[in-house]
C-alpha cells in the first residue's frame, strides 16, 4: 500500500508540475475536469449522481469555466444564483422526489467542489501566479506531509478525537511550521531566478501559514462527511489515495485563500 501511495503521489507531482507550468487552457480544461469528476464522487454519496439535481449541478460547474475562459458576465459566482433558482424549482416541482437535504447538496457541491478547486487557475493567471501558485500546495500538500511527520514524532494530543483520531495537534503546529519552512526554501530559490521584492516574501510567508491552517479544516470537513454517510474513500481513481476528494479535500480550501489574500496583500 505504502509503495503504490507513493508511486501515486510522485505521479500526481508531476501532473501538477507539468499542468501548472503550462497554465493558460491547459490547466482550466484540467481543473473543469477535476471538479466534474470531484462533483460526481461527491454526488454519488448524496445519492443525486444520475439524477436531475446532478445533472443541473454538473451543468452549473461547466458553465463556470466556460465563463471563466469567455468572460461572458462581469463575475463566474453571478453563474450561481440562477443555477441555485433552477435547482430550486426542480425540487418545489417534482416535490416529494427529492429530499430537501439532497437539494440543498447539489448547491452545496458546486460550490465545495466545482468553484473552489477553480481557484489554482485563477491564481495561476495572475500577473506573479507563476510562483505565486506553488503557495497553494506547500500549503496543503506540504502541510499535510510535514503535519503527518510531526504527529508520528511528536503527537500525543488529539485534535479531533472523535472526527479524526490520528491527527494530533502538536502534527497540526509541525505541519504549520513545516509550510512556512518550504515557502521560505521556495521563495529564496525562486529569487535566484526572478526579482522578488521582500515584502512579496513575508506576504508569502504569511499566505503559506494562514492556508496551511486552513488546509486542515478543509481536510477534517472532508472526512466529516464521509464519517455522516459511513463511507471510506470518495473513489479510487487514484491509487493508494481514493478519489479527487480523498487528495484534493485540502487544496479545495487553500486555493481561494491564496488567492485572495495574495490579491489584497499584494494589491495585485
Amino acid at each position: 500500500m505504502f509503495r503504490t501511495r507513493l508511486i501515486s503521489g510522485i505521479v500526481l507531482v508531476i501532473l501538477a508540475l507539468v499542468l501548472i507550468i503550462t497554465g493558460g487552457e491547459v490547466l482550466l480544461v484540467s481543473m473543469g475536469l477535476i471538479s466534474l469528476i470531484g462533483l460526481f464522487e461527491l454526488y454519488r454519496v448524496f445519492e443525486i449522481q444520475n439524477k436531475l439535481l446532478g445533472v443541473v449541478g454538473y451543468g452549473i460547474t461547466i458553465l463556470y469555466y466556460a465563463d471563466l475562459y469567455w468572460n461572458f458576465t462581469n463575475d463566474p459566482l453571478l453563474i450561481l444564483v440562477p443555477g441555485m433558482m433552477v435547482i430550486l424549482a426542480i425540487y418545489v416541482f417534482s416535490f416529494p422526489k427529492y429530499h430537501a437535504n439532497q437539494m440543498m447538496s447539489a448547491v452545496f457541491g458546486t460550490l465545495y467542489v466545482g468553484i473552489l478547486i477553480s481557484y489554482v487557475y485563477q491564481t495561476r493567471m495572475l500577473p506573479e501566479g507563476s510562483y505565486l501558485v506553488w503557495l497553494i500546495f506547500l500549503s496543503s500538500w506540504g502541510c499535510d506531509t510535514c503535519a503527518y511527520c510531526a504527529g508520528r514524532l511528536f503527537g500525543k494530543h488529539k485534535m479531533a478525537p472523535v472526527l479524526s483520531p490520528k491527527k494530533t495537534v502538536e502534527g497540526a503546529i509541525g505541519g504549520v511550521i513545516g509550510s512556512i519552512l518550504l515557502t521560505l526554501l521556495y521563495s529564496v530559490i525562486m529569487r535566484r531566478f526572478m526579482e522578488i521584492p521582500d515584502k512579496t516574501m513575508y506576504v508569502m510567508l504569511a499566505v503559506s501559514a494562514v492556508g496551511a491552517f486552513i488546509s486542515m479544516v478543509g481536510d477534517l470537513a472532508a472526512s466529516a462527511i464521509k464519517r455522516n454517510y459511513e463511507v471510506k474513500d470518495y473513489g479510487k481513481l487514484i491509487p493508494g489515495h481514493g478519489g479527487i476528494l480523498d487528495r484534493f479535500d485540502s487544496v479545495f480550501f487553500t486555493a481561494p485563500i491564496v488567492y485572495y489574500m495574495a490579491v489584497h496583500l499584494l494589491k495585485i
